[in-house]
């Protein structure tokens, strides 16, 4: 299903064995576009501390519920990496993460997950074990640690649109698939740039580049076919009748065709 990512901001997130916080913002994949990682403001009982929690231990985020569950207990957040949020999240510290967790690692596989579409896998030892056995030695990877490609969702949020013949709109929130975590598209406002402006989608792949230090997304659409696409309320979920429409409208391919060719070759 497809959600928002302001959705998510403020819910509870509640472990095994009781709540460890709320979700402050999240951290995306700027190579994929998918979520990573949700930032957990733990509050009084962690004094205040930030915490990672990935989509692999998340069991439900149900649409309309303010409660994310996840498959953790308070005692494994409470001994999970610390995480300095005024920093960016290296590779190293996510390696830590990971290893800590038993989770296996995303990147170097040909999928979203590494070797699977989904964040989805069979622990090693039940995840309410308690970790006070002595640390393991540091993971060795093969892979070398690239550059750091995780973005704040809180950053991205404000980035102007441009569009192939000038600025439209900013960015104000995310779609993304709460299966596999694919961000989907970015929800653009362009009330400032024309009376009776609206909310519109403009699909993550249709998005050609990303300048960081300009704070800015660049589309080769025009300003005048994003003004007359279809609105999008945010009250209204987005479904594949939604999708299809605004695809059309923008005679574009649409991704689940890719996935359903995919499925269909599986089978022959």
């Amino acid at each position: 299903m497809l959600r928002s990512i302001s959705d998510l901001h403020g819910s509870t997130v509640h472990a095994v064995d009781g709540d460890i916080g709320s979700v402050n913002q999240a951290y995306f994949d700027d190579e994929s576009r998918g979520v990573r990682y949700l930032v957990v403001e733990t509050g009084n009982w962690l004094n205040d501390r930030q915490v990672l929690v990935s989509p692999y231990s998340v069991k439900h985020t149900d649409p309309g519920s303010s409660v994310v569950q996840v498959n953790l207990s308070r005692q494994q957040v409470r001994d999970s990496p610390l995480l300095d949020t005024h920093k960016p999240v290296s590779r190293q510290h996510e390696i830590e993460y990971l290893r800590y967790y038993s989770y296996p690692t995303y990147w170097g596989g040909p999928n979203l997950w590494g070797m699977g579409a989904y964040p989805a896998y069979d622990p090693p030892e039940p995840l309410d074990t308690p970790r006070d056995t002595p640390p393991r030695p540091p993971l060795h990877t093969d892979q070398p640690q690239a550059d750091v490609h995780l973005r704040s969702t809180n950053e991205v949020k404000g980035y102007h649109l441009k569009a192939a013949d000038g600025s439209i709109g900013y960015v104000s929130d995310f779609i993304y698939d709460d299966t596999d975590w694919a961000i989907r598209y970015l929800v653009v406002e362009t009330h400032n740039w024309w009376p009776g402006g609206k909310a519109v989608l403009i699909a993550i792949h249709w998005i050609d580049v990303v300048d960081w230090l300009d704070s800015t997304v660049s589309t080769a659409l025009t300003r005048d076919i994003i003004k007359n696409s279809p609105a999008y309320d945010d009250s209204i979920p987005v479904d594949r009748d939604y999708e299809v429409m605004l695809h059309r409208f923008y005679d574009k391919h649409g991704y689940w065709s890719d996935a359903d060719a995919g499925d269909r070759a599986a089978l022959e």
